[in-house]
């Protein structure tokens, strides 16, 4: 008899069906015998016949019995098993059978289960009769049957078993948690390699994925909410990160103080303070993103801001709460809500909001571990909006500060039309810009940027503005300016150097740029200097334009000596200056930049719109920090309001520049009371120009908004009001000038220097007879 022949087979009675010729060698019954006999008594008769005992005992070999399932009932196949198990066999397979946690099942070729252990029944909580001869896939009810099948078929087939396949069955009653088992797979050959079935082991994984998904939602949540600093954004992140890995519909609630930057209150929370619908997502929301409304009384969600406790519920249809937001209920029963989960988000007893995650219909309804998990999740994303909350008072804290330490209604001069597109940074910055008149008739244009972000950078820009204002004042040449203003910015580096090592202001260095520019609208040049800036871009009245090549000067408070050099370009009437800050040099400013074409079409353009065409234009991720630009459009200063004179050295200069000055201020309207002022200011200040300093000597008479006198000559040496006695009869003149003039001062240039004088008068120029376009007196002009 050879291994794996077929003996017999009986059916579920007991009765020989089948009788092949091996047992008819073993037993010697001849198959009409034996057929239809039951086996017991067949076995009995032969072991009682004490020859055939004797003959059977040296030569008797192990049988295999196994059940077949043949059509709707199982029948026994009776085989030679070849060598016998062991006793360590039987046992192991006992113990794997009736103790092992692991549920076994024997499975045909066909997948139905012939066998299972003990723990199987556990698994489905289901009697051994209801699951053999059923389908594996089937009598575990899977969520995905088909594509289980085919993964068992495959190793069917190929032998390479199929290992630890997550799989998931289907819950049989609304709201259940639904089974996750640990299924694999082995195929089952006898000795010859005869393919008899498969072993498959299924093991309940529910609570250990259950674990293992939450602290998955946990990890995400920890990963992905806090990356920006606003509290909005950290609600949409939070939202993203639990929907739909933890929850069908989450909805996040700020009060709405804590969205502005301000404090939280503390719990109990009033009736009245009003709470933002910050974020959302699922399938419908009973209110838009934004809305902002308290919420109902009588509600969990009132009830969180209460006690800060969360609450874990089951949504019926008749649930008291309900009727006290019927909105929210509304949206709720069309969702199919079944469980709700309300969690307050706070910090040290502070309520910053409220987070309600919801699960639907296809979803399993939550339980007291899901509780655990709400908590750590609404703990870090309550951290991370006080964060964002703390960052947004900061930001507005320095934003205000800059705004306050810009112009706030720069003046506009008669010689030039400018305005100023400023777009600050997220995180505030130190840009800021100035238009100043100065004397002559002259403007100049600065624009300025302290690197850096928040309080600290606004509030050095207010210290860097103040003092540029304050030189001004001095009158000096655009690379004296910027020298000194490099000195102050140094002594501020020197003070952030020697604060204390934990104060964060020490390790951040004070570095700023800035550029000067002063237009002169009589010569129709504008002097510039730039420490650090870009190129400024000139775009003249024909269309052409071109970056003025102004030399770079180091940023201030930068380490060296290096000079300031200032360059001076013509600028004819009509030019557009444009000056911005590095964050727009690329974008704008240099000549490949992709915003250039707009700067290029600036020639007669009205400036507001274009840099309303420029804010357009550029994104929010075109920049990093703030960006300023200054566009300037020149004009000429009439030459009916200039009166310009040459003088001699010698004591006739003072009754030629009195009657020089008489008759242009005949032709500008000036009363008689200013118009004597005026003569005795030029009269002193020539002859003071005369008498200690050099020729040649020049007096100019400005009319603009104020009446500027300008006596030029080629001296260095520095007037000075000097206090006279009575007896002397000298050293009153700039005494006379200081006591007659609303402001006067030295101006220091290559050629020497100007001392001047400005009145503020009532009248205004008007045109000479026959001089349409200005009445300016000529050189060749005869003086009185």
């Amino acid at each position: 008899m050879l291994n794996g022949d077929v003996l017999m087979r009986v059916d579920e009675s007991g009765r020989v069906i089948e009788w092949n010729r091996p047992a008819q060698e073993l037993f010697g019954w001849s198959t009409e015998e034996a057929v239809g006999q039951f086996v017991t008594a067949l076995v009995d008769e032969a072991a009682a016949d004490e020859q055939w005992r004797r003959a059977r005992v040296e030569a008797a070999a192990p049988v295999l019995v196994k059940p077949v399932l043949t059509g709707s009932s199982v029948v026994w196949e009776v085989r030679a098993a070849g060598d016998a198990p062991s006793g360590q066999d039987v046992a192991i397979l006992r113990a794997m059978f009736t103790q092992s946690p692991v549920g076994l099942h024997v499975l045909d070729d066909q997948l139905r289960i012939l066998r299972m252990n003990t723990a199987t029944r556990a698994l489905r909580d289901a009697p051994t009769a209801q699951l053999l001869g059923r389908v594996f896939t089937e009598a575990y009810q899977l969520a995905e049957p088909e594509q289980e099948e085919a993964a068992a078929r495959r190793v069917l087939e190929s032998g390479r078993p199929a290992l630890d396949r997550l799989v998931r069955g289907v819950s049989s009653l609304p709201g259940q948690t639904r089974s996750i088992y640990s299924v694999s797979y082995v195929r089952l050959e006898n000795a010859r390699g005869d393919v008899l079935g498969l072993v498959a082991s299924a093991v309940d994984v529910t609570a250990r994925e259950r674990a293992l998904q939450r602290l998955s939602v946990l990890d995400a949540v920890r990963k992905q909410v806090g990356e920006h600093l606003d509290v909005i954004t950290v609600c949409e992140e939070l939202v993203k990160a639990v929907v739909p890995a933890f929850t069908g519909i989450a909805v996040v609630e700020v009060i709405e103080d804590v969205v502005r930057g301000q404090d939280p209150p503390l719990v109990p929370v009033d009736r009245d303070v009003p709470l933002r619908r910050a974020a959302f997502r699922g399938q419908m929301s009973a209110y838009p993103v934004g809305d902002v409304r308290r919420l109902p009384y009588g509600t969990p969600f009132a009830r969180v801001l209460s006690d800060l406790r969360p609450r874990l519920l089951s949504v019926e249809e008749d649930s008291m709460w309900l009727s006290a937001d019927l909105a929210r209920a509304d949206a709720i029963r069309q969702s199919g809500v079944h469980s709700l989960i309300v969690a307050p988000l706070a910090l040290r007893g502070e309520a910053l909001g409220v987070v309600s995650f919801y699960r639907q219909q296809g979803e399993e309804p939550f339980v007291d571990e899901d509780m655990a998990l709400v908590a750590d999740v609404c703990a870090h994303a309550a951290l991370c909006i006080d964060n964002a909350r703390r960052y947004a008072r900061e930001r507005t804290i320095a934003a205000t500060v800059q705004r306050r330490l810009l112009p706030q209604q720069p003046e506009v001069p008669s010689t030039l039309d400018f305005s100023h597109l400023h777009l600050p940074g997220l995180e505030g910055g130190g840009a800021w810009f100035d238009v100043i008149s100065l004397v002559g008739a002259r403007t100049a244009l600065i624009v300025g940027e302290v690197a850096g972000r928040g309080i600290a950078a606004a509030t050095t820009m207010g210290q860097l503005r103040t003092v540029i204002n304050s030189l001004f004042a001095l009158d000096l040449e655009p690379d004296d300016l910027m020298a000194r203003l490099n000195d102050t910015a140094a002594r501020l580096a020197a003070e952030r150097g020697a604060l204390p090592a934990g104060d964060p202001l020490h390790r951040e260095p004070l570095t700023a740029g800035c550029l000067i520019a002063i237009y002169d609208p009589v010569e129709l040049t504008c002097t510039i200097v730039r420490a650090g800036l870009p190129e400024p871009v000139a775009v003249l009245a024909d269309g052409s334009s071109t970056a003025l090549n102004v030399p770079a000067g180091p940023l201030l408070a930068g380490t060296g000596n290096a000079p300031f050099p200032a360059t001076t370009v013509a600028l004819p009437a009509g030019s557009t200056l444009v000056i911005g800050t590095a964050a727009l040099a690329e974008k704008a400013l240099s000549s490949s930049a992709p915003l250039r074409p707009l700067l290029d079409d600036a020639a007669g353009q009205n400036l507001a719109d274009l840099c309303d065409t420029l804010a357009y234009a550029l994104r929010e991720d075109d920049r990093s920090g703030d960006a300023l630009v200054l566009l300037a459009r020149t004009k000429a200063l009439p030459s009916r309001q200039i009166l310009s004179r040459s003088l001699p050295a010698d004591p006739e200069a003072a009754p030629l520049a009195r009657a020089a000055v008489r008759r242009q201020l005949r032709a500008w309207n000036v009363g008689d009371e200013d118009a004597f002022t005026t003569e005795l200011i030029a009269s002193e200040l020539v002859g003071n120009a005369v008498r200690y300093g050099a020729a040649p000597i020049r007096l100019r008479l400005i009319r603009d908004r104020a009446l500027t006198c300008e006596v030029s000559d080629a001296s260095t040496s520095a007037p000075h009001v000097k206090h006279a006695r009575t007896i002397d009869e000298t050293g009153r003149g700039l005494f006379i000038v200081a006591t007659l003039a609303d402001s006067w001062g030295t101006h220091y240039h290559t050629d020497g220097k100007t001392v001047w004088a400005q009145q503020h008068t009532s009248a205004q120029p008007t045109p000479a007879p026959g001089e349409p376009s200005g009445g300016r007196l000529g050189e060749d002009e005869p003086m009185l």
